[in-house]
C-alpha cells in the first residue's frame, strides 16, 4: 500500500477559540467540576475517586473534583498514546497537534453493496468494513463502525465484532464495548494474539471506547469497564457526547466547556484508578434540529466544536480522540460530500489527534455506505496535502531558474518541474478531470469509487490473525459466528 503522504502530520492551521477563549474554558471547566462536579454510579469509579480526594456524597453519588486533583490526574496521565498496527505500517502517535484518521459510529445499517437499498448491518459487515479499511491509505485505525445484529446475547457481541476486525486488518482497531463479560473476553483474546499480558500493555493493537454520559454522568456500566481497561494499561477513550440545547448549552462556547470539563472527568477517574493509564479525552458532540430535536450529524458547527476542543486537549496536553466527516444525507450524493468535506477538513486542521467517525458514516452516524468509505478516503488525502502545508526553501522557490530563464518563458520541461511534479499535488483516484468531451457517467466519481469497492470485494482474503493464535482464540471462545 502507497501512501502519498505520512501519516500522523502536525497542525494548527484553525483555531476556533483566541488564546483569551482557551484559558477562560479551561478555567471554567476545573470550576465546573470542583463547585457542581459529576454524578459516578461506578462503585470502583466512586470508591477511587475518593481515596484520590475527591469530595463524594454517599446519597447522591454526586463527586466533586478539586482543582489540584484534577490537575494532577492530567500530569499523571500520558500526553502521548500509540495506537499500534500489528504490522507497524499505520501506528497513529496521539499527541500534541499531531492527527490521524479513522472510522467509527457503531452503525445499525449499511447501504447493501450489491443492491443499493439499506438493510440492518450483519459480522459480514464488520469484517468487509475492515477489508475495506485495510486498502485505504488515508484510513489510518479501524473503530468497528457497524452492529451486528444478527448476534443477539449482549456477551457475546464484543469478542464476535473484534475477532473479524482483527482478521481483516492490520490497522490498529478501537471499538464500543458492550458488556463486562465481553470486554474481558475481547482482553483475553487479544493477549492470546500478543503472546501474553504484558507484550498487549507494551505495544496495544486494540483500544477501547467507554462513554461519559451527557450532562455530567458517569454510569455502573460503562464505569467499570473504564476502571477495569485502566487497571488493565489499556488505551481507552472516556468520551463525552453534549449536544448543544440539550445535553449542554445551546451555545458553541457552552458545548465546549461541557466537553471539556467532562472529559477531564473522565480522565481523572482514570488516574484514580490506576496512575499513568493511557486515558484518552474524547469529543462527539454536535447541535440540535430545533425542528424535531434530533442532533445533527453533519451541521458545520459540529465540526467547529470539535476543532474548539482539539484546542482545550492541547492546552491541557492529552491525547484526543475527536469525530469530523459525518453527514445527514440518506445517499451518497452532493451532501455527503460537502458535509463530510466542510468538517473533516476543519478538524484536521485544527490538529485534533484521532478524528474517528470521518469515513463512511451518513444519515446522522445511522448508516455506513461502503462507496462513501471510499469517497472519504480521497477526501482526507486532500485534507492531508493541506495538513503538509508549503515547503518554502532555496529548491521549492526555483528563484534561480526564475532569473536564468527570464521574462515570458515557460517551466515545463526544466528538471526542476520534472523533480516536483509527482510529489508535490494530491493526485486524485475518483475526481474526473477530463474535458467535458472525454467524459462519460461510467467515469464519474460515484462510479469509480463503486467499482473500487467492487475491486476490493472480488479480491480473496486470508486470515490476518495467525493461524495457530486463531485457532485457539476460536477453540477458547466458541460463540464466535461465522462472517460468511
Amino acid at each position: 500500500m502507497n501512501k502519498q503522504f505520512d501519516i500522523g502530520l502536525p497542525s494548527s492551521l484553525y483555531q476556533p477559540l483566541d488564546d483569551s477563549g482557551v484559558k477562560q474554558v479551561a478555567e471554567a471547566a476545573l470550576e465546573v467540576l470542583e463547585k457542581s462536579g459529576m454524578a459516578v454510579y461506578s462503585d470502583s469509579g466512586f470508591e477511587a475517586l475518593r481515596k484520590a480526594g475527591a469530595t463524594v456524597d454517599e446519597t447522591t453519588r454526586n463527586v466533586r473534583f478539586p482543582r489540584a486533583m484534577v490537575e494532577d490526574a492530567v500530569a499523571a496521565n500520558p500526553s502521548s498514546v500509540t495506537l499500534y498496527s500489528r504490522d507497524g505500517e499505520y501506528d497513529a502517535v496521539l499527541e500534541k497537534n499531531r492527527v490521524h484518521y479513522g472510522t467509527g459510529g457503531t452503525a445499525i445499517y449499511v447501504l447493501d453493496p450489491d443492491t443499493g437499498e439499506r438493510r440492518q448491518s450483519e459480522l459480514k459487515d464488520v469484517a468487509l468494513n475492515a477489508r475495506m479499511v485495510e486498502k485505504l491509505e488515508n484510513i489510518h485505525v479501524f473503530t468497528i463502525n457497524v452492529f451486528p445484529n444478527e448476534i443477539r446475547e449482549k456477551d457475546e457481541i464484543d469478542v464476535n465484532r473484534f475477532f473479524h476486525a482483527l482478521d481483516n486488518t492490520n490497522k490498529h482497531v478501537m471499538g464500543g464495548i458492550y458488556s463486562m463479560a465481553g470486554c474481558r473476553q475481547v482482553v483475553a483474546m487479544a493477549e492470546m494474539m500478543a503472546g501474553g499480558e504484558e507484550e498487549l500493555r507494551r505495544k496495544p493493537f486494540v483500544s477501547f471506547i467507554t462513554l461519559i454520559i451527557s450532562p455530567f454522568k458517569i454510569d455502573d456500566h460503562y464505569g467499570e469497564m473504564t476502571c477495569y481497561l485502566a487497571r488493565k494499561g489499556l488505551p481507552v477513550v472516556v468520551p463525552t457526547e453534549p449536544i448543544c440545547g440539550t445535553t449542554s448549552p445551546v451555545t458553541l462556547a457552552g458545548n465546549i466547556l461541557t466537553h471539556t470539563a467532562e472529559t477531564l472527568g473522565g480522565i481523572a477517574m482514570v488516574q484514580s484508578v490506576q496512575r499513568g493509564a493511557p486515558g484518552i479525552c474524547g469529543s462527539v458532540g454536535s447541535i440540535t434540529n430545533l425542528h424535531n430535536m434530533d442532533h445533527v450529524g453533519g451541521a458545520v458547527e459540529r465540526g467547529m466544536i470539535n476543532a474548539g476542543v482539539a484546542q482545550m486537549a492541547q492546552h491541557f496536553g492529552l491525547p484526543l480522540y475527536s469525530t469530523g466527516g459525518t453527514s445527514d444525507a440518506k445517499e451518497v450524493d452532493i451532501q455527503a460530500a460537502y458535509e463530510s468535506a466542510m468538517s473533516s477538513l476543519l478538524v484536521a486542521m485544527s490538529g485534533a489527534n484521532y478524528i474517528h467517525d470521518i469515513a463512511g458514516l451518513m444519515e446522522t452516524d445511522l448508516t455506513v455506505a461502503y462507496d462513501k468509505l471510499v469517497m472519504d478516503n480521497e477526501i482526507l488525502g486532500m485534507c492531508q496535502r493541506v495538513l503538509r502545508g508549503v515547503e518554502v526553501n532555496d529548491d521549492t522557490l526555483g528563484k534561480e531558474m526564475l532569473i536564468e530563464k527570464g521574462p515570458g518563458q515557460d517551466y515545463l520541461v526544466e528538471e526542476h518541474t520534472i523533480q516536483h511534479m509527482h510529489g508535490e499535488f494530491f493526485q486524485p483516484t475518483l475526481a474526473n478531470r477530463q474535458k467535458r468531451e472525454e467524459y462519460s457517467s461510467a467515469e464519474s466519481a460515484l462510479a469509480r469509487a463503486r467499482r473500487k469497492v467492487e475491486e476490493i470485494r472480488s479480491e480473496k482474503s486470508e486470515p490476518l490473525i495467525a493461524s495457530q493464535a486463531r485457532e485457539e482464540i476460536l477453540n477458547r471462545f466458541d460463540h464466535i459466528q461465522s462472517a460468511e
